[in-house]
């Protein structure tokens, strides 16, 4: 009797250690997830349903187990809803962690600089992860640049966020502004910076084409920039045709052959550096420019030059297309 009780003393405690090694490999051991993996715990699923999504995601082995898991460490705080980053092999107390205290996962939207209000309607409402009806947008009204959101943001928080830092940005400039511009109000740099921006897409020319335009207000020129007789031909969309004369001719408040100073509005979204380059342009007495055929553009002080300019720009455009 008594070498049996010492055998089932001994099997219990074997057994309680077993139970103890497979609690303790069951919360810390790996897990069967081969990879980081971001997975969206969508909002009101209970236990039983991100159980599932788990498990179907390939992050946690047995359902059951991380519902008892959780239970047994309710008081560590509720799950919670959101797109997570699961590390690879990530344990089931490291599941459990990062639905409790981690981070939502950052994503990120960029608006190009250049684009109109429909077109940054379009990003915005094709960008997965954003929710929520597509708030209307004047033109300019959005900064161009690179926003974060988290998973199921609405699309008016990101509009908001980007149109506080076109205003921000904008008055931040105006207020640098060099002195004696021909331009009475931030909104009217806002309209000009958004021709030089669809007007050229090096960096550099900026403010050299900021620098024409300007001069041209100072001595009541028409500004005859093409990408405003797009904007209008386009009735505020992008034109998928060449200008024709008739375009030219036609009588739109855009038109800027037609018409002399700024247009009524901006034709784009410009980005902070066309509107710096609006607000402090390069000191020159050019007046005209023309496409130079590298992408670039050469630039004249007098008609003449301009014309010669002008002349180059079409024998490099007869040769392109030229069988």
């Amino acid at each position: 009797m008594r070498r049996f009780l010492l055998i089932l003393l001994v099997l219990l405690v074997l057994a309680g250690g077993g139970a103890a090694w497979f609690a303790r490999e069951a919360w810390q051991g790996p897990g069967p997830l081969a990879q980081d993996q971001a997975i969206v715990v969508p909002r009101g699923g209970g236990t039983q349903a991100i159980a599932l999504l788990l498990a179907e995601r390939g992050a946690i082995e047995d359902p059951r187990l991380f519902a008892a898991a959780v239970w047994l460490t309710r008081d560590d705080g509720p799950l919670r809803a959101g797109e997570y980053l699961f590390p690879a092999r990530a344990s089931l107390q490291t599941v459990l962690e990062v639905l409790r205290t981690a981070r939502p996962v950052q994503r990120r939207i960029t608006l190009p600089e250049g684009l109109t209000a429909r077109q940054m309607a379009a990003i915005l409402e094709a960008t997965e992860g954003l929710s929520g009806a597509m708030p209307a947008l004047d033109e300019g009204d959005l900064l161009p640049e690179t926003y974060a959101f988290t998973y199921g943001d609405p699309r008016s928080v990101v509009t908001r966020r980007a149109a506080a830092a076109m205003q921000e940005t904008l008055d931040r400039l105006w207020a640098e502004r060099e002195a004696g511009l021909p331009l009475e109000t931030p909104r009217e740099a806002l309209i000009l910076a958004s021709i030089v921006e669809r007007e050229t897409g090096q960096a550099e020319e900026r403010p050299r084409v900021a620098a024409v335009f300007i001069n041209r207000l100072r001595r009541g020129m028409p500004l005859q920039s093409d990408p405003t007789v797009a904007y209008a031909a386009a009735d505020g969309g992008v034109l998928d045709r060449p200008l024709t004369r008739a375009d030219l001719n036609r009588e739109h408040p855009f038109n800027t052959y037609r018409n002399r100073g700024l247009p009524p509005g901006p034709i784009a979204s410009p980005g902070a550096e066309a509107l710096r380059a609006v607000l402090k342009p390069l000191q020159t007495d050019e007046l005209y420019f023309v496409a130079d055929g590298t992408g670039g553009h050469a630039f004249a002080r007098t008609l003449a030059e301009h014309n010669r300019n002008v002349a180059k720009w079409r024998a490099i455009e007869r040769s392109r297309s030229a069988p």
